[in-house]
């Protein structure tokens, strides 16, 4: 047996602020086959990647204090033809529920509240390898770009062509902090932090 509480667990901060309070759990206790972080966010704030989705792991959200807003968009089989009829919505997660998100469900969580958002994020398997965001290959056309960490830089790489583009600053302001996330009609639209500017599509260096 492992026991740990959250305040002795090592802190790290995910996303574009440090206001974001994260307490790595899996290993202080040592699991094997469940990662398990827990989060206190801000009003205002979200938890950090913007729309994503996991294509090997299921994750799940308990939320202890707070509210919770959840974003989240159907997964694309990658044979669909004929451009993307996929819309989101959002879904209210209250102190006391749970919600989860099946391998390769998109979502994005946020506090829209007026206190303080505690929640614990539970995902199994622990490791996860295939990352992916809802933006289909403009190369090809098949798949949803992957996330490619193993550089320099954040890549998109498509895991069917392999084609890749590396995402651009802002247009508009030229911040970096750019997210994916969904319009009033429940579209996907790449979000600037900085000025708020939406794109249909992200801007990309290449």
């Amino acid at each position: 047996m492992e026991r740990v509480a959250f305040d002795d667990a090592g802190e790290t901060t995910d996303g574009p602020t440090t206001d974001i309070d994260r307490r790595g759990l899996s290993g202080p206790l040592e699991t094997d086959g469940v990662a398990i972080n827990r989060y206190r966010v801000p009003p205002g704030e979200g938890l950090p990647s913007g729309l994503h989705a996991h294509a090997d792991q299921e994750e799940v959200f308990v939320v202890l204090d707070g509210t919770a807003t959840f974003e989240t968009l159907p997964g694309r089989e990658p044979d669909t033809e004929g451009g993307d009829p996929r819309t989101g919505r959002e879904v209210t997660v209250e102190a006391g529920e749970a919600v989860r998100f099946a391998p390769g469900e998109y979502q994005s969580g946020y506090n829209r509240g007026s206190d303080d958002l505690v929640a614990l994020a539970v995902g199994a398997p622990r490791e996860t390898a295939d990352v992916r965001v809802p933006v289909r290959c403009p190369d090809c056309g098949e798949a949803d770009f992957a996330l490619d960490a193993g550089g320099d830089t954040l890549a998109f790489r498509c895991p069917d062509c392999d084609a890749e583009r590396v995402p651009a600053p802002c247009p508009d302001c030229g911040s970096g902090a750019m997210t994916l996330t969904l319009d009033d009609d429940g579209a996907v639209v790449a979000a600037c932090e900085g000025c708020t500017s939406t794109f249909g599509e992200p801007p990309y260096r290449r």
